[in-house]
């Protein structure tokens, strides 16, 4: 099973963040920009929240608050952060137990990257697909 390492040398680590001070708004108009779901909080190198559009129907549009709420008031956290070390199976289960759809990844106390859902679901469904081939050579001779 491939690693969250492993997908990150292939996606990119590339974390798109903001800080607590920074609006909804700031988070929509970045979100929007880039294609994200979600942006990290950070002060600094630290990893404080993160903020996503489920935390922008929840907090936000459902409690009254208005996109110049703050990221501090609106963010999720404490945030479950995973190692890079993890298998992707690893990070799947963590996601459906939890509900989550992004996950920061940490090594030595600092952000390295985001895996989303999106990235478990193609990491899987590359490994299927190289399993299937795997048989498939075995079966006919080829290798």
């Amino acid at each position: 099973m491939a690693t969250v390492c492993s997908v990150l040398k292939k996606k990119g680590n590339k974390v798109w963040s903001l800080s607590p001070q920074a609006t909804v708004l700031d988070a929509l108009h970045l979100m929007a920009d880039k294609g994200l779901g979600a942006v990290l909080v950070m002060e600094g190198d630290k990893l404080v929240g993160i903020f996503s559009e489920r935390d922008y129907a929840r907090r936000g549009v459902l409690m009254g608050r208005g996109v110049d709420a703050t990221m501090e008031e609106m963010m999720t956290s404490p945030v479950l952060a995973i190692d890079p070390e993890r298998t992707m199976e690893d990070v799947q289960e963590i996601m459906t137990e939890r509900h989550f759809r992004h996950l920061p990844v940490m090594e030595n106390g600092k952000v390295i990257g985001l895996i989303s859902i999106g990235d478990v679901v193609k990491s899987i469904i590359d490994e299927q697909a190289n399993q299937i081939s795997g048989l498939e050579n075995y079966i006919t001779g080829r290798r």
